[in-house]
């Protein structure tokens, strides 16, 4: 699949490791992705301030990943999210439930650190960082509506497209710029 990526999508995939990588994540996700998008330029066309959609999925990740349709449904039972979240905050630290899970020592990466070799991969910059699986289902799908739409190659539009295509904080970040799926489709396309 990955040899109908253009390099502007290869770039958005290899960017999207080098986000996960940056902020010390044990896998790339989603949010990688838009990043990876956001930082190439992607989504300028649509005239979304790349600084706004950041700070925005830096407040997601700081309530832990928790959508608003999320926090909505524990208000619902009474929950009140914002509250859990400043004493979480209060009792361990501000910005704790946006630390990534700390990386797992494999047995493979135990035996290479303990005869001296380092614990990189053969794409250079560091190890492996692998994808999950929302991540993938992303990369799928945009092969997905790439066919649908009887392009030939995948594009930054079919990777933006796909990740507006799926439930969660990233599709709710970008709707809340104003970025759909519709408006995205027809800007871009054009």
């Amino acid at each position: 699949m990955f040899e109908r990526f253009t390099r502007d999508a290869r770039s958005t995939v290899t960017g999207a490791v080098t986000e996960a990588r940056r902020s010390g994540a044990a896998t790339v996700t989603e949010e990688h992705l838009l990043l990876s998008l956001l930082a190439l330029g992607a989504l300028d066309p649509l005239g979304v301030d790349r600084a706004a959609v950041t700070a925005d999925l830096t407040a997601a990740r700081r309530r832990g990943g928790m959508s608003r349709a999320d926090e909505e449904a524990l208000a619902g039972l009474g929950i009140d999210l914002t509250e859990i979240v400043s004493r979480v905050e209060e009792t361990h630290g501000e910005g704790v439930l946006a630390t990534p899970a700390p990386r797992r020592r494999t047995l493979g990466g135990s035996l290479r650190s303990a005869l001296g070799r380092a614990g990189t991969d053969d794409r250079g910059g560091g190890h492996h960082v692998p994808f999950t699986a929302g991540a993938k289902k992303v990369l799928e799908q945009s092969l997905r509506i790439a066919l649908g739409r009887k392009d030939k190659h995948i594009g930054t539009l079919h990777l933006l497209l796909a990740l507006l295509s799926r439930p969660g904080t990233v599709s709710e970040v970008l709707s809340d710029h104003g970025v759909s799926y519709s408006t995205t489709e027809s800007t871009l396309a054009a």
